[in-house]
């Protein structure tokens, strides 16, 4: 028994015969890059620094562990005057 033939797929960066690429409009590289990059707060971590810790949970509180030494230092070189 033969399969049943399926029809040709177009390449993934063709279009269909059905759309018109006068159908899209102008097409603008980057739109929305502005918007995202505002909205977003992605930090990429070298892999060594990654493999110390297992989740983003454990990043934020090292980070704010560091923070609030940070700050304490900061208050203490403040008043040794």
């Amino acid at each position: 028994m033969k399969k049943a033939k399926r029809p040709k797929r177009p390449a993934a960066d063709e279009l269909r015969s059905e759309y018109k690429r006068s159908d899209f409009g102008a097409m603008v590289r980057g739109k929305y890059t502005a918007r995202f990059q505002t909205s977003s707060n992605v930090v990429v971590l070298d892999p060594d620094v990654a493999e110390l810790f297992p989740n983003a949970a454990a990043v934020n509180a090292a980070l704010r562990s560091l923070a609030e030494i940070a700050r304490r230092a900061g208050a203490r070189r403040g008043r040794s005057h």
